[in-house]
């Protein structure tokens, strides 16, 4: 899934792009509040995580903005500043969740996840298609029961895929949500991964809507 992290502390920012990485989020990071308002009215992220205290404009602002505009993407906001008055504030601008600094990184992959699978409208953390099962506090693809060994790609995929069960993925969205906007890769690359999963997960799992992309439906054999 593609992040959007907006940081202007370089120290903070590593660190948290270094355990987003990890999580297995396709991450950009910006760290002024012009290219964070461009960026997020511009680009499809599937979640934000926003610093409030940002040069060129207020985080606050950033966000009024985004959802003046209409944009619906969850928002995660990371601020120093932590009088309850200002996460009203926060809240009220049309954010998700607020997490404040100092935090742990572990809190920050949990409030992430939940404000993910709450605009995808799953309420647990694991994700059932059929015999096929998603366990994301674990980074865990589970067939009948049993662990899948997955690389970072191949896990990016299929949890993207069931996060939007039930809706056709277009190349270009699924593209950008596992390898990255912009990155280098084959042009065949996609495909080739989708077959790799196909045969790790089951050939019915993914199905090819021919000129529009990629569904797990609703309903899995």
């Amino acid at each position: 899934m593609r992040v959007l992290l907006v940081e202007d502390d370089r120290r903070i920012a590593a660190d948290v792009e270094r355990a987003l990485r990890a999580a297995g989020y396709v991450v950009e990071t910006v760290g002024n509040g012009e290219e964070a308002w461009f960026r997020g009215d511009t680009e499809d992220y599937g979640a934000i995580v926003l610093d409030l205290g940002l040069p060129g404009m207020d985080g606050l602002a950033v966000l009024k903005r985004w959802r003046a505009n209409g944009r619906s993407m969850p928002v995660l906001i990371l601020t120093a500043r932590g009088s309850w008055a200002e996460r009203v504030d926060g809240i009220d601008a049309g954010a998700d969740d607020y997490l404040p600094k100092p935090f742990r990184m572990e809190e920050l992959l949990a409030r992430l996840r939940s404000i993910v699978r709450r605009s995808a409208g799953h309420a647990s953390p694991r994700i059932i298609a059929g015999e096929v099962e998603l366990d994301e506090r674990q980074m865990k693809v589970m067939l009948r029961g049993v662990p899948v060994a997955l690389s970072p790609l191949e896990y990016r995929l299929i949890a993207f895929l069931l996060h939007h069960r039930g809706r056709v993925v277009s190349q270009q969205e699924l593209d950008e949500n596992v390898y990255g906007h912009g990155e280098d890769h084959e042009s065949n690359a996609l495909e080739v991964l989708i077959g790799r999963v196909r045969k790790k997960l089951g050939a019915d799992l993914i199905e090819t809507r021919r000129g529009f992309g990629y569904l797990v439906p609703e309903t899995t054999p």
